[in-house]
C-alpha cells in the first residue's frame, strides 16, 4: 500500500489505478454480477455452481469481511472476502470484473488480505479453490502460496493452499 492507502504492484512498486475500501450493502449487486462473470465459466466443468456463486454476500458484507477495489472514478473493479479462521486469515473469495482483468487488481486484493492478516498478527493466509479451476492452480503458487492438500469437501473437489507471512516490520 502507498502512504495514501492505494494498492502497490510489488513488482514495479507503482500505485495501481484503484483503491480498496470496505464493501457496503450498496456494493452487493456489483459483487454478485462480478461473481457470475468470474465463476460462471466453471459451471459446466464442475457440474454445478461453484461455492462462490452460492455465497451469502449480504452476510459477508454485514460482518465486515468484504472489501472492494474501485477505480479513481469510484467504478467497481473487483472484491475480496476474508476473515480470521483459527490461527490464519481465510481468503474466502476474490474476483475481478472482466473489464478490469489483467491489471493487477486481483493481486492487489490478495495483497491487501495478506497485509491485513499480517497487521492482525496472523502468520498465514489460507484458501482453497476448486480442482477444476485450473487457472487458480497456477496463479496461487506464483503469488507465494503452496499447496497443502486435496480432498472432497461440501461436494466439491478442493485444492488447499497456504502462504506463510513474515512478521510486520516497523
Amino acid at each position: 500500500m502507498t502512504a495514501t492507502g492505494d494498492p502497490v504492484d510489488r513488482t514495479s512498486r507503482k500505485a495501481l489505478p484503484c483503491g480498496i475500501r470496505r464493501a457496503t450493502t450498496a456494493d452487493e449487486t456489483a459483487i454478485r454480477a462480478c461473481v457470475r462473470e468470474a465463476y460462471g465459466r466453471y459451471v459446466a466443468d464442475i457440474g454445478r455452481e461453484p461455492a462462490p456463486m452460492q455465497a451469502d454476500y449480504a452476510r459477508h458484507i454485514a460482518a465486515g469481511e468484504t472489501w472492494v477495489a474501485t477505480a479513481t472514478d469510484g467504478g467497481f473493479l473487483g472484491f475480496v472476502v476474508f476473515y480470521p479462521d483459527g490461527s490464519a486469515m481465510h481468503l474466502d473469495s476474490v474476483a475481478v470484473a472482466r473489464h478490469a482483468e489483467r491489471r493487477g487488481i486481483g493481486r492487489a486484493l490478495i495483497g491487501f488480505c495478506e497485509e491485513t492478516a499480517r497487521r492482525a498478527g496472523f502468520g498465514a493466509v489460507r484458501l482453497y479453490t476448486n480442482a477444476k479451476m485450473t487457472d487458480n492452480l497456477t496463479i496461487y503458487p506464483r503469488l507465494g502460496f503452496r499447496e497443502t492438500g486435496r480432498h472432497r469437501q461440501d461436494g466439491f473437489d478442493r485444492v488447499f493452499f497456504e502462504k506463510r507471512l513474515s512478521p510486520e516490520t516497523g
